[in-house]
Order: C-alpha cells, then sequence, then structure tokens
C-alpha cells in the first residue's frame, strides 16, 4: 500500500496504483476508493483520477490546467501500454469510461459515460474481437446516447424515444430482443439526431471524444441537480469533483456477463446478509436506470457461483477494511469478476444506529468511533411517528417541513374549538393563517398545526417544535378562511370543519383524510414506556439506548430543557435533561391571567399596579413551587417577563371598532375608551425592539420585584418541604451594565426580605441573557454583575441580521438558499462567523472578569446538532432545548467531544 498519503501540489492525475482512501479531497471519492481497492489487490480495471484541483481551475478560469493535457497523455499511454491496445484503435479498440466522483457521494447528480473510443471505424474491430456482433453496436449506441444527451446537451428523451420506436418495429418488448442489425439501424438515427440537435456531428476521434467528456464531467459540478443536492445535503460548494478514466470491462457480453450493486448490511435495516441486485447482460446504467427488472443479488449463486463466491469473499474483506457498510458496484465480463467502485454505504437511520452497535460488538470500531457513525439527526427522525408510506391518500398541498412527525385529526380554525374537541375525546389539527400567544391552548390540544403563512422560526413553529408537536408553516396554496370555519385546497375543494386531514411535518406535504401512522418506540423508550432488555423490547431501541450510554459517558456539555411548566419539565427530565435552562415566564401569563398583566400595563395609579401585583404574586409562586419539585435537585433558570408589549395589550384595531361602534349607537363606552387611548399611547411599529424585557421591568416598577419574590418564596417553600431547589434568576434583554446592576440591586433586596421573613438560606444565582450585540461586545462589564451568561441565540441572531424573523423566512429566505447565499438558515444552525464570533468572544471576555461565570445557551440552536458542536468548541458549559431536542443534543455533545475527523457518513 502506498505510504506517501500527502499529494503533489503540481499534480493532476494519478494511476489507481498511486493513490488511496485517504486522498478523498483530492482524488474524490470513487478514486480515492478505486486506488485503495487497486492496492487491496482486488479486481479493479486499471485507469487513473484526475483531481478536484483541476476542476477547481478549470471552473475558476473557464480553462483547463495547462499541463493537465500532456499528463493525461502520459497516463493513457501507460494505460495503453498495460493493456496491449491502444484507445479506439480499428482492430481491438481499448475503450474508456469516464466518471465523476466528488469527495461526497453526490449519486446521479453529475455526469458519466461509458464505451468512449467506439466510432464507425473501432466498432467493427470489437465486435471480430468479442466475436459479438451485437454487443458491439448495443455499445456504440449506448456510448453516442450518453455523449450526446451529457456532453453535448441534446435531450435524452429524444433517444429513449427512438429506442422504443425500434422495439415497437421490431415487435419486443426489451431492448435485450434488438439483434445487431436493428442496433445498427439505431446507431444511424442515433448520430443524426445528434447532427440536429447539438448542429454537429457525432466525434469519431476517440481522444476528442474523451477531453470532452472530461469537460462534461467537471462542467456538472454546477448543474442545477448537483447544486440542489449540495444545498439538501449541506455540501460546499468549492470542492470540485474528480475525473475518473477507467479501462471498460463489459456486462452486456451475452447471459455468462452482467452488472450488480451489492451492500455489505442490509442499508435499510442494517442487518446482515446478501443484498443487491443483479442484471444479465447489461452495461451498469442498466441497473440504476430501471429499464429491465433486476434479480436480487442472492440469485447470482445460481448464475455464476464461482463469480458469487468470489463476490462474498471481497464484500467480506471490504467491509473488515473499511470498518463500516460497503456500498459495492461490479461487472461480471464473460465469467470473470470486476469491481468498479465502493464507498461508505448510505443507511437509514435505524439501519445506522444498529450498524454501529454490531461493529462495536464485532470488535471492528470502539465507542468513540461509533459515536461518529450516528447523527443526531438520524435521532430525531426515528423519535417521530411517521405516515405508513404505504397508505394510498392524496396531497393536496405541501407547505414548510417545520417540526417533524405525522399527525391526523379533525380540522379546527380556533383555539377555543381545538381545547373543547379535544376535550371530548377528538383528535384535531389546528388550521390557522397563522398563530400568536393567544392560540397556545388550542396548539397544546392539538395533535398537529397547519399555517398558511410563516416559516420555520414563526411562533408557530417555534412553540410546536418546544412541544414535540408535528407542524407544517407557511402551506401557502391553502386559503384558510377562519370566520368561515373552512380552507380551500388546489382544485377548489373546501375542507370544512370537522373534516378529518393529515400533515407531515417532516416533508411538509398536507393530505385529505386520514393516513395511517406508524409509532415510534424510541419515544416510548425516552418516556419510559419500553425498556432496553426487556423481552419485548425493539432491538433499535436496544441499538438507540446503548449509543446515548457512550455519548453520555464521552459529553462534556450538560443538556438542560426549555420548559415552562411541571408536565414539559417532568417531560424532559425523563428525556435525560440535567435542568431546566430557560422558563419564560411570559407563558405563565396567557390564557386567564392575561387580563391581570394587562390592568397592570396599563394602571394609571399605583393602587392599581399594586392591586394586580398582588393577585399575580400567588399563582407565580405556584407556577414556581411546582417547577422546582419537577427539577429536584437540578438548577432551573427562570426568565423574568420577557413578551412584546403587544402580546398582552388589546388589538388596537378590534378596540378601535368596538369604540366606534358605542359612539354610533350612542351607548356607554367610557372603559374602552380609556383602554383604547392606553393602547395608542403604548403602541410601538416594531414591538419586538421595544418595551420589553429589562426595560419593562424599569418602566412598570414593582413587575420584575413580584417575580422574584415568588421565585424566593417558592424556593423557601421547597426547602421547609425538605426539597433541593436550585433557582437561577436571568434578566432579559439586557444591553448594559447599568440596567442589570438597577435590577439586581433589587431582586438582592427581596431575596433578602424572604430568607429574613422565613429563616431560610436562599442561594439563588442571577444571571442575564446575551441577545443583543451590544451586550456581547460589552460581556467583560456585563460579567461585573452577573454570575451566569445564558446566550439567546433566537434574537441575537435576529438583531446581528438584522432580520425581522416573523417575516423573512416566507418572504426572501427561499430565494437566498435557492442562490447559496445561505447553506442553511441562520435561524436553523448559527452563523458561526457572525453571530458565533459574538458568542465566543462574549464568552471569552466574561470568564476574563469572572472565571466561574457559567456559560450556556437557550435559543433554538441549542438542540441543533451542528450548533451544538460550535457550542463544544467555544467552552460553554450546557446547551438547552426543547423536551424532544434533548436526546439529540445529548448525541451530538457526545459526538463533539469526540469528533473524529477521519469519519464523514453524509
Amino acid at each position: 500500500m502506498s505510504e506517501n498519503r500527502e499529494p503533489h501540489v503540481a499534480k493532476f492525475v494519478y494511476d489507481f496504483t498511486e493513490g488511496n482512501k485517504d486522498l478523498k479531497d483530492l482524488l474524490g471519492g470513487k478514486g480515492a476508493n478505486l486506488a485503495e481497492m487497486t492496492n487491496l489487490g482486488l479486481p479493479v480495471p486499471p485507469g487513473f483520477t484526475i483531481t478536484t484541483e483541476a476542476c477547481k481551475v478549470y471552473l475558476d478560469s473557464g480553462e483547463e490546467p495547462a499541463a493537465l493535457r500532456d499528463e493525461v497523455s502520459a497516463h493513457l499511454d501507460a494505460l495503453e501500454q498495460r493493456m496491449g491496445k491502444k484507445l479506439g484503435q480499428a482492430d481491438d479498440p481499448l475503450l474508456v469510461s469516464v466518471r465523476s466522483g466528488a469527495k461526497f457521494s453526490m449519486p446521479g447528480m453529475m455526469d458519466t459515460v461509458l464505451n468512449i473510443g467506439l466510432s464507425d471505424a473501432s466498432v467493427q474491430g470489437l465486435a471480430q474481437q468479442a466475436g459479438d456482433e451485437r454487443f458491439a453496436w448495443d455499445s456504440y449506441r449506448r456510448l453516442i446516447q450518453m455523449f450526446g444527451k451529457t456532453v453535448l446537451g441534446v435531450d435524452g428523451d429524444l433517444f429513449e424515444e427512438a429506442l422504443e420506436k425500434a422495439k415497437e418495429t421490431k415487435g419486443v418488448t426489451v431492448d435485450t430482443e434488438l439483434a445487431a442489425a436493428d442496433l445498427k439501424k439505431l446507431v444511424t438515427t442515433f448520430k443524426k439526431i445528434v447532427k440536429k440537435e447539438a448542429g454537429r456531428e457525432f466525434p469519431q476521434d476517440p481522444r476528442e471524444q474523451m477531453d470532452l467528456a472530461i469537460k462534461a464531467v467537471f462542467d456538472s459540478w454546477n448543474g442545477d441537480r448537483a447544486k440542489l443536492y449540495r444545498r439538501q445535503e449541506r455540501i460546499p460548494h468549492d470542492l470540485g469533483t474528480a475525473v475518473n478514466v477507467c479501462s471498460m470491462v463489459f456486462g452486456n457480453l451475452g447471459p455468462d456477463s452482467g452488472t450488480g450493486v451489492a451492500f455489505t448490511r442490509d442499508p435499510a435495516s442494517g442487518h446482515q446478509g446478501v443484498y443487491g441486485d443483479y442484471l444479465q447482460n447489461a452495461q451498469g446504467e442498466d441497473v440504476v436506470a430501471g429499464i429491465r427488472n433486476t434479480v436480487p443479488l442472492a440469485e447470482l449463486e445460481r448464475i455464476d457461483k464461482k463469480s458469487y463466491d468470489q463476490l462474498m469473499q471481497i464484500m467480506e474483506t471490504l467491509e473488515n477494511h473499511y470498518k463500516d457498510l460497503c456500498d459495492i458496484e461490479f461487472t461480471i465480463e464473460r465469467g470473470r469478476l470486476w469491481m468498479l467502485q465502493t464507498r461508505v454505504g448510505k443507511r437509514t437511520a435505524g439501519a445506522a444506529f444498529r450498524i454501529a452497535t454490531q461493529l462495536v460488538d464485532q470488535g471492528l470500531i470502539d465507542e468513540t468511533e461509533a459515536l461518529q457513525r450516528v447523527t443526531g439527526a438520524q435521532l430525531a427522525q426515528l423519535m417521530f411517528p411517521r405516515f405508513d408510506e404505504a397508505a394510498k391518500v392524496g396531497q393536496v398541498a405541501r407547505g414548510i417541513a417545520a417540526s417533524p412527525g405525522a399527525a391526523v385529526g379533525k380540522a379546527v380554525f380556533d383555539s377555543y374549538t381545538a381545547v373543547k374537541w379535544s376535550r371530548s375525546g377528538e383528535k384535531v389539527i389546528l388550521v390557522r393563517r397563522e398563530t400568536n400567544p393567544d392560540d397556545l391552548d388550542g396548539m397544546i390540544a392539538a395533535e398537529g398545526i397547519l399555517t398558511s403563512r410563516g416559516g420555520k422560526t414563526s411562533h408557530a413553529a417555534v412553540v410546536a417544535r418546544g412541544m414535540g408537536k408535528t407542524c407544517v408553516c407557511g402551506a401557502e396554496e391553502l386559503e384558510v378562511d377562519t370566520k368561515r370555519r373552512r380552507m380551500t385546497v388546489p382544485g377548489g375543494h373546501v375542507v370544512e370543519e370537522g373534516d378529518v386531514i393529515s400533515i407531515d411535518g417532516s416533508s411538509g406535504k398536507v393530505y385529505l383524510g386520514e393516513v395511517p401512522v406508524v409509532p415510534s418506540p424510541v419515544v416510548e423508550y425516552f418516556e419510559g414506556r419500553m425498556h432496553p432488555g426487556a423481552d419485548d423490547a425493539d432491538e433499535l431501541v436496544e441499538a438507540v439506548h446503548r449509543m446515548m450510554a457512550f455519548a453520555d459517558r464521552k459529553r462534556r456539555l450538560r443538556v438542560r430543557a426549555n420548559a415552562d411548566n411541571a408536565e414539559d419539565a417532568l417531560r424532559a427530565r425523563r428525556f435525560g435533561a440535567q435542568g431546566i435552562g430557560l422558563c419564560r415566564t411570559e407563558h405563565m401569563f396567557l390564557g386567564d391571567r392575561r387580563e391581570l398583566v394587562e390592568r397592570l400595563i396599563l394602571a394609571d395609579t399605583e393602587a392599581e399596579r399594586e392591586a394586580s401585583l398582588k393577585a399575580l404574586l400567588p399563582l407565580q409562586k405556584k407556577d414556581f413551587v411546582e417547577l422546582f419539585e419537577a427539577m429536584d435537585g437540578l438548577p432551573v433558570t427562570i426568565r423574568l417577563l420577557d413578551p412584546p408589549l403587544h402580546e398582552f395589550l388589546p388589538d388596537i384595531t378590534e378596540l378601535s371598532v368596538r369604540v366606534a361602534l358605542a359612539e354610533s349607537r350612542q351607548e356607554p363606552h367610557e372603559n374602552e375608551l380609556r383602554l383604547l387611548q392606553a393602547v395608542h399611547r403604548l403602541h410601538e411599529q416594531n414591538p419586538m425592539l421595544g418595551l420589553r424585557g429589562v426595560r419593562l421591568g424599569l418602566v412598570i416598577p414593582g413587575l420584575f420585584t413580584m417575580q422574584v419574590r415568588a421565585i424566593a418564596e417558592a424556593a423557601a417553600e421547597r426547602k421547609a418541604a425538605k426539597g433541593d431547589p436550585r433557582a437561577e434568576i436571568m434578566i432579559p434583554l439586557v444591553g448594559t451594565v447599568q440596567e442589570l446592576e438597577i435590577v439586581r440591586d433589587e431582586a438582592d433586596q427581596v431575596v433578602a426580605e424572604v430568607e429574613a421573613a422565613t429563616g431560610t438560606s436562599l442561594k439563588l444565582a442571577i444571571g442575564t441573557m446575551i441577545e443583543l450585540p451590544r451586550a456581547a461586545l460589552t460581556a467583560g462589564q456585563i460579567a461585573e454583575a452577573a454570575e451566569f451568561f445564558s446566550f439567546g441565540t433566537n434574537d441575537l441572531t435576529q438583531t446581528v441580521w438584522g432580520f425581522s424573523r416573523d417575516d423573512v423566512e416566507a418572504s426572501f429566505f427561499t430565494a437566498y438558499l435557492e442562490k447559496g447565499i445561505f447553506g442553511v438558515s441562520p435561524f436553523e444552525t448559527i452563523d458561526k462567523d457572525g453571530v458565533g464570533s459574538l458568542v465566543k468572544s462574549a464568552a471569552e471576555a466574561g470568564r476574563r472578569t469572572r472565571p466561574d461565570l457559567k456559560l450556556g445557551v437557550c435559543g433554538e440552536h441549542g438542540g441543533d446538532p451542528e450548533s451544538v458542536h460550535f457550542f463544544h468548541e467555544v467552552g460553554l458549559d450546557y446547551v438547552s432545548c426543547s423536551p424532544f431536542r434533548i436526546p439529540v443534543a445529548r448525541l451530538e455533545a457526545g459526538r463533539a467531544a469526540t469528533q473524529s475527523t477521519g469519519s464523514d457518513h453524509r
């Protein structure tokens, strides 16, 4: 095996004997693995690889590197000498394939051309040498078809239509029944199509064929389908593709030849066995194109036992060598087996977990490597219920897949009806144009949420993910009429309230009627309803349990929950939460308490304000007692009230209409008029940047001190009951240390009063949420008054980018993603260069001031797999996320602690 693992920068072409599997950056995955199989002594047709560096030069300049042609010529000469024949020579032609091969597998996204070197002259020589005229003309028509479509841009349907016409004329149904004479006529037809559509003759010079094909593969890196695939898979756009030039071996030489694909384990389940497909008398593209029915790979044992036995041995060799599931392409040429490709195979989420634990048990990998073989995204797929794919139900619309899962229920159009029907035992889907905090009760009651507006970070999406509810947002094809309690779907069909619909939060699809749902055993495991090791335990649950145990042993980051009530807190604890990182107290003031907060905000006198605070205090205290009991012995970070003010005020339009109607009817309306004047006075053009957070606490005397008192009294009560409350008070939206100092002084005084009144020593940590750029930039000063920072990355992203989170996803994010400005929404995965740099610098500055400063994050990014790795790298102590994302965060924290650059299972 080659010992030289470092590429030579001036070299653009590598023989298969020169590379190895570690040179994927340079040789692409296909080229690196062809080289590795060559090094292992496996039967690989000779060839060479043009590097990704050559592709980058070509894509940057529009021209191939100056040295490339000479290097290709030298390697072609060496290949011709090894094979004892020349490319395209008339009597016994050497034929080659030209295939793409990027670092990361992009199946079917880029171009391939087979049988290069065939021409009007050499096709006769191939026929003579093979003793099979039909084979030669079949290979030639394939070359013209693939070359015309891939290299010359001819519509592929034209070739397919001509092929179908030829079969109809002959009265046959499959291409293998066409005789040599039929295929010879088809070649003439194909060449005419090329001349007409491409404006040039099909090239007869074999070197011109090869050079044009190489350029076509380079160009295919920037094809629409390749770019779309890279965006979907988050593959960088600047990697380029390698090009593999490989001597042809032929599976279409008759019944003792064929081609196939094989997997060393089942990529769907992870089970060991014989998995794959085989097609006699065919070339490789035929298998994936589906032009003829394949047979199961196991049938090869009957067809050609010698090749089958050799293939099984090679598969075992490759799996042991790569220590993973391998995906293999092979060809049998007249009883001789050739290996055309291997790669670490793609797999389902369930297979990933099963295979990782199987390989540990076999001693092929250790626990550290096993963690690199699974991802949080895969775990999330396993946790959510899904629709039965075999069901036949019509899709009527598609929106944004906002919160995964499968939900079925009767359509309802307001929160009240959702709650009412749910209490009667009905399963409902809450359908709205968009949701707001008033819809919370209905969202809780519903099986899922469907909106015609909004994006992944809209109110509906964020709240649904926090609750583990299925949600589809922004289904713009739907016309939602909440007043008439109906929605109209494309085609004019009207869904009335009570009609059953189904929504898929993993795909964004909306269906009429009921789609059967398959439950997730993984959630039952996390909920404690299924126990690993029990007789009825699913083997997938066993695998997930073991991987989670690996992750928990390895991780440094602790994982907390975003939870606002005891029920969510208890669920979070079952899911492995190590405390609450964010309790949003504004959620406690919705519903019945909203009127009290409204009175407080609009109070004209101190007496009115005091009365509202006095009414709220016991309610808040009860909330916190329940939280401390649910999270006994674990930290509970409580954020003081932080609502955009408009959420707690009457709607200005509705109130104006009420006043106008009262005036027109000459009815008493003093209270409504007074309320309208107050709402006008407090109205804000941009409430998200207005009177909220610490500003609200400073402007409304007694608001924050009431909450601090409720927290302190609840902690004292739990201590008296022999509990272990560990409360942390978080001041929101701080932009300057002076704000924090004022609130902290008031809080310290209240805590001291409660301690004196109860005779209890309370150690309540006081810190702040870093969610404004100025707070991040002055973190060193703020740390003088804060015992902890929690980064609110939702608002920090909003304020750093200047985005209105509720508006931008629906308005222009799709265009930004399509144009490649974003690889992924910055609200979904943290923007490391912008927002991330502020998090990093603020963390460092804070700890310079206060070395024992506790650091966490509680935005949506706390449960995002890629973001968790970033937070590990910058040294945060914990992440906090919605209860259903806790297992994902735990797994990714373990992966971050054991990250290996040698593993990449896209």
